[in-house]
């Protein structure tokens, strides 16, 4: 893992994400882009007409000093850190810088959402796992010493999770975590008996040519199995393979990685199907 990517807004959430990567950077020698998006309005530094162009290099100039500020934390001593400022808050962008540098991983701190605000509005966090190629990490909670040792991949095990899988496994390896494979059977017309549950499974671990067992969870939905399958065992970590999804699909269909990313107070890291 050479880059991590840490989107940083100076809250306490992205202080969080940044504590997270420096602990990874400094096991793996990896290094920090901190990228700030400056929220200017696209007309306001493309255009001259009402605008002064001296007011947009004086807010970058005072952005650049605060992320500066930021960033001067005992946690990111001896961690090589590059600052990065976009002048524009377009969350799809992101992708668009991991691309751009060749990222392994973005790490987002995150708060969630919940109820009105979360169907009308969505969060950054959402918006970023819905367009990131790369890996993204969701962290919610302070840690002063980042250790994964039980990493549960979440999974209805159709063989187009075959990547994530495969994504997964290799960062679980890289953490040095064991990992536990669950699928989540829930009533209604997704409901599989025992046995065709075991023959989808083998299926999948056979294309996969992975040794790992399965465990089979039963729930009343597949969020609320992924969550509460991981608090019994004490996980760690959650990875879960996502659609990305948009739009109406997104509406309508929606996406069980980003749920579970924004509800779980545990880390969770979503992997592009």
């Amino acid at each position: 893992m050479k880059k991590i990517i840490v989107p940083v807004d100076f809250s306490e959430q992205s202080e969080n994400a940044l504590k997270v990567a420096a602990n990874l950077a400094k096991k793996h020698n990896s290094e920090i882009l901190a990228l700030h998006m400056l929220e200017l309005n696209y007309n306001m530094i493309s255009s001259s007409e009402g605008f002064h162009p001296e007011q947009t290099v004086f807010l970058i100039k005072l952005a650049e000093k605060r992320f500066a500020g930021f960033l001067k934390r005992p946690h990111l001593e001896g961690v090589s850190v590059t600052p990065i400022i976009k002048h524009y808050k377009v969350f799809s962008e992101v992708n668009e810088v991991a691309k751009e540098h060749d990222a392994d991983l973005i790490i987002m701190g995150s708060h969630g959402t919940d109820g009105l605000k979360e169907i009308f509005v969505g969060s950054n966090t959402e918006r970023v796992v819905r367009n990131a190629s790369v890996p993204v990490l969701v962290i919610k909670e302070a840690f002063d010493n980042f250790k994964v040792d039980r990493f549960v991949f979440a999974s209805d095990f159709n063989v187009d999770n075959l990547p994530a899988y495969q994504k997964a496994e290799k960062f679980a390896k890289m953490l040095s975590a064991e990992m536990k494979l669950v699928y989540i059977n829930v009533p209604g017309d997704d409901f599989l008996s025992t046995e065709d549950t075991y023959k989808k499974i083998n299926t999948f671990l056979t294309a996969a040519n992975a040794p790992q067992e399965v465990k089979i969870y039963n729930d009343y939905s597949v969020e609320k199995g992924i969550l509460n399958y991981s608090d019994n065992i004490s996980a760690d970590i959650i990875a879960i393979p996502t659609h990305g999804r948009k739009g109406l699909s997104h509406f309508f269909m929606g996406s069980i990685g980003e749920d579970v990313a924004n509800h779980s107070q545990i880390p969770v890291v979503t992997f592009k199907i």
